[in-house]
């Protein structure tokens, strides 16, 4: 959003502000934010305010229905204490400014001084994003110099071989038990059962006759 777009008409500003405990009073912030939006004359669309949550949290209530109100253009311009009051993390924040660019909704937070309807706010924008994406670079190579250290150490990476008694999953199959089942009982997955199976009698294991148990000569033999 331009700022000739907000000074040709009265701006609608949504608030939002999160404490991490109900002790905490939000009315801290929101004194502060209400007192902002009448300085430059917008009017408020509404206050969301999550108490008692962390910053961490992915999912929180009032940030949901902040996120949803934007999509259904209720308001202009989103109004915040600060940035960590927001987002949980850089990425997050980022992910959250390019949906509200993307919706022409400006971003405003207090304490950093941003607002991305200015030059300097998009250029501030533009320096947070470079950093989310060298924050990614750094992670991924890590990550990737980690399972390259361990492949040299010899350490086998993925999920666990499991242990599974062939013998007892063939006699549940002759039972007529389900792959869900015999999956439950033999505390493995279906398809390292449907995998067991089907290299023991190389066959399909869609029916209890494919067990070896029930071959005579190399033929299935039905009952």
């Amino acid at each position: 959003m331009t700022g000739e777009v907000r000074s040709a008409v009265t701006a609608t500003v949504c608030l939002y502000a999160r404490v991490s405990t109900h002790d905490q009073d939000p009315e801290v912030q929101l004194g502060a934010l209400r007192a902002h939006a009448a300085q430059r004359g917008w009017q408020v669309a509404g206050e969301f305010v999550d108490r008692g949550i962390s910053g961490a949290k992915e999912r929180r209530p009032a940030l949901d229905r902040l996120m949803k109100a934007a999509w259904a253009g209720q308001f202009q311009v989103v109004l915040v204490w600060r940035f960590d009051r927001f987002a949980r993390s850089v990425k997050h924040l980022v992910a959250a400014l390019e949906t509200f660019r993307s919706l022409q909704v400006g971003f405003v937070s207090l304490q950093e001084q941003l607002d991305t309807a200015t030059p300097i706010g998009q250029a501030m924008f533009t320096i947070i994003g470079a950093m989310a994406q060298l924050e990614r670079g750094i992670i991924r190579e890590r990550v990737k110099a980690g399972v390259e250290r361990a492949r040299a150490r010899g350490i086998r990476l993925g999920r666990p071989t499991a242990n599974v008694d062939l013998t007892r999953l063939q006699a549940l199959r002759r039972q007529g038990l389900s792959m869900g089942e015999i999956a439950r009982q033999a505390h493995c997955s279906r398809s390292t059962v449907r995998r067991r199976l089907r290299a023991a009698t190389g066959m399909s294991t869609e029916s209890p006759s494919a067990d070896p148990s029930a071959m005579d000569g190399g033929h299935v033999v039905t009952p």
